[in-house]
């Protein structure tokens, strides 16, 4: 089963994309902030990253850049989900490392099928 870890803040959003991916076969450990996901993500590194842009403690955004720096998760997936829409929120995310940028409101579904391209090496979109 491929392991996901998903950090977002929203005790409500994080309850509902738990549910979802967990019904869409993955294994899921979520947790509430950057910091938080730093510690899970280091201790056993998953198959995909999801994470939410603003977040307490550390940023999604700094979590990402994190990840891409260390040599252990330099290549995991990682998807961003924020309500930040503007072309230059999702520059920054790119910039930092982030394979794919989900905006809030989003499907779920939507999100399931960009987490199961991201495992087989499909670039997840916007870009």
């Amino acid at each position: 089963m491929s392991r996901i870890v998903y950090a977002e803040d929203d005790p409500d959003i994080r309850l509902l994309v738990t549910y979802k991916l967990e019904r869409a076969g993955f294994s899921v450990i979520a947790v509430a902030d950057g910091a938080q996901a730093l510690r899970v993500i280091r201790e056993e590194p998953p198959d995909v990253v999801i994470l939410d842009v603003q977040m307490p403690c550390i940023s999604g955004i700094d979590v990402c850049r994190r990840l891409r720096a260390d040599d252990d998760t330099a290549r995991v997936p990682i998807l961003m989900i924020t309500a930040a829409a503007r072309p230059q929120d999702m520059d920054l995310a790119q910039a930092a490392g982030a394979t794919g940028y989900i905006i809030k409101p989003f499907s779920p579904n939507e999100m399931v099928a960009q987490v199961r391209a991201m495992m087989t090496g499909v670039q997840a979109a916007p870009w």
